[in-house]
């Protein structure tokens, strides 16, 4: 049996929290799992494969980024189903998986389909398995780990709530630690065994630790204080469900009986805000706040002067909170809390950027890039299942057909075959592919006020976008008009350095020339469809919905209207961000909205993070 020396967990320099999460973790398994998310080359994976060879009672059990649903849950033998005719389960990934960790390295790349597959099982902690005449369950509880890179894509927010915690990993700035981390690993490079002797020891201190604690773990006392903290700190965050506060109690077990403590601290429950909070609140908290009006509410009159001075208590935690909230560029944005600061420098939101599309207008696409996972009924794409085929059968899934036919053999005649497949026994593969996305900017570049504060805020949401457009096969463009006429500023691209020549100078001013922009904006899109009929379109219209300049007739609102008829019918999907200030409003943009179907947004401001965060609630990427 060949010895797997991975890199040594205790070896690992920094990266204190992502231990911290896996050790707690490894201590109580009713935490939940925790979700790394951060830059490339930063341990993740080390760590979590170093953790599995600390324990000694538990595996680590991978799952592949391109695994099937028959290998997840599990099919029919084929083996004994020739042999025997009998229909018996042959396990998956899923089986292996249970009482041990379930690993899911670059977790944001893995198929929708599996994700739901997991997502259920996950919360009945029962494997279901009803397939190829198998009617069968088994239990599955695993411990949960993922990790991921922000950069490649996002996770949905109903998957991340299912991971306990969660943690950033950053690179090291000291120059010093960064030496030693290139020293260590050539060391480890040299001699893997060599190296993993040498830090065998710290290693079995550390499962030393982690076995005594999980033997003290169900004699930790919960409080009722305890209990009501949680909870106001979950409820003061908006945090979705109870989830939250149920694990924050949970993590919290877990520190005190890595301390070595019988009861749960406050202090404990602060630091398990630190990961447990994260990507689960919604409105910015201040953790100091909240215990502190507990204190107040639980208080007797006597005990006033053994409270005071907590206000300067476990400042760090409350900092931490305020930071990782408004700054995890992992998570999707509708579970990350919500801080508005007025900032000039627009943040990247080439990852964050989320477009919205049904399941109808996704199942048919045949796809091309790398932004949305969508349903192919081409012969290219992934195989992530099979189904009954309706008519004549485009792509045959063979393992599928072969298991289905298998239980059947002892009923039928061979005639010398190996196998006799009948057509009642075949099924057709389901396969999926990236298809990349072209979004349009169409922006008011009129006299109307606030002009050049909206073209140089969707100027830099363009620049932003286009940072990761060659790896997600993203495109983009921007048309401006005013006048009497609409300027394609930036075709539509994947280059950075066409967007920063040709928006570097946007002249503003003059009358409102919509309809010609709105038919502008479809020609593009038709023209581009042509050469990409795969792509995903999508017209972003930034403006007050004024229009003074007709196209056909002297109706300028109703021509503007009939494009935007036009640009529906033709299935393009649509945002409209209203630019409407002042006293009286008109409304005319939000008629525009209903027109073309979109999405429709009132901005009260326009500045550069408030059409991102507007932006990036409403393209998702699948």
């Amino acid at each position: 049996m060949k010895i797997d020396y991975c890199f040594p967990f205790s070896a690992v320099i920094g990266q204190e929290k992502i231990k911290r999460a896996l050790i707690l973790n490894a201590v109580n398994h009713k935490i939940g799992g925790v979700l790394i998310s951060g830059e490339k080359g930063t341990a993740k994976s080390t760590l979590v494969r170093g953790l599995a060879n600390v324990l000694s009672d538990i595996r680590l059990v991978n799952l592949p980024l391109n695994v099937t649903e028959d290998r997840l849950v599990g099919s029919i033998d084929i083996k004994k189903a020739v042999d025997e005719g009998k229909s018996v389960l042959d396990s998956g990934i899923l089986k292996d998986a249970h009482n041990q960790i379930l690993y899911i390295d670059e977790v944001n790349l893995l198929s929708e389909y599996i994700v739901n597959i997991l997502l259920e099982v996950n919360s009945i902690k029962v494997n279901n398995i009803q397939r190829e005449g198998i009617s069968c369950s088994h239990p599955c509880d695993f411990m949960l780990i993922g990790s991921m890179n922000p950069e490649e894509g996002l996770l949905r927010s109903q998957f991340i709530d299912r991971f306990g915690l969660y943690v950033e990993a950053v690179s090291e700035d000291d120059i010093d630690i960064r030496t030693e981390i290139i020293l260590r690993r050539l060391e480890y490079e040299k001699n893997p065994k060599l190296y993993c002797e040498k830090w065998k020891e710290e290693n079995e201190k550390l499962r030393l630790l982690i076995q005594e604690s999980k033997n003290k773990l169900n004699f930790i006392t919960i409080s009722k204080d305890n209990l009501d903290l949680a909870a106001s700190i979950s409820q003061e965050g908006k945090c979705a469900g109870h989830r939250a506060e149920i694990i924050l109690i949970e993590t919290a077990r877990a520190i005190a009986a890595l301390k070595g403590k019988s009861i749960i601290e406050e202090d404990f429950i602060k630091e398990a805000t630190e990961y447990v909070l994260p990507h689960r609140l919604r409105e910015k908290i201040n953790i100091d706040e909240i215990t502190d009006e507990h204190d107040k509410e639980n208080q007797n009159p006597s005990d006033d002067n053994l409270n005071q001075g907590k206000d300067n208590q476990a400042e760090g935690s409350s900092e931490s909170i305020d930071k990782s909230s408004g700054n995890n560029t992992g998570i999707s944005e509708d579970v990350q809390s919500v801080e508005e600061e007025d900032v000039d420098d627009i943040r990247e939101i080439n990852d964050k950027l989320t477009i919205k599309t049904s399941f109808e207008a996704k199942k048919d696409l045949k796809g091309f890039g790398k932004r949305n996972k969508v349903k192919t009924d081409t012969k290219q794409g992934r195989y992530i299942r099979y189904k009954i085929p309706r008519g004549k059968i485009n792509d045959i899934a063979i393992d599928a057909t072969f298991r289905t036919a298998a239980s059947k053999q002892k009923q039928r005649q061979n005639n010398g075959l190996a196998l006799n497949i009948k057509s009642e026994d075949l099924r057709e593969k389901v396969k999926e592919r990236r298809t990349g996305a072209e979004i349009l900017f169409l922006v008011d570049a009129s006299g109307s006020m606030g002009a050049k504060r909206r073209m140089g805020a969707v100027k830099g949401a363009v620049l932003s976008l286009l940072n990761d457009a060659y790896q997600k096969r993203d495109s983009v463009g921007v048309i401006a008009f005013r006048k009497d006429r609409a300027d394609v500023l930036l075709n539509i691209t994947r280059s950075v350095d066409l967007a920063q020549k040709y928006l570097k100078d946007i002249s503003t001013g003059g009358k409102t020339p919509l309809a010609l922009g709105l038919y502008k904006s479809y020609e593009i899109l038709k023209t581009n469809r042509i050469k990409n009929k795969n792509a995903l379109q999508y017209l972003v219209v930034v403006s007050d919905g004024k229009a003074n300049v007709g196209l056909k007739t002297s109706d300028c609102l109703g021509d503007a209207l009939m494009l935007a008829d036009k640009i529906k019918s033709d299935g393009i999907r649509s945002i409209v961000i209203d630019t409407e200030g002042g006293y009286i409003q008109y409304g005319f943009a939000k008629e525009l909205a209903e027109r073309l179907d979109a999405s429709y947004i009132k901005m009260s401001n326009i500045n550069k993070l408030e059409i991102e965060s507007n932006i990036k609630d409403l393209i998702k990427i699948n």
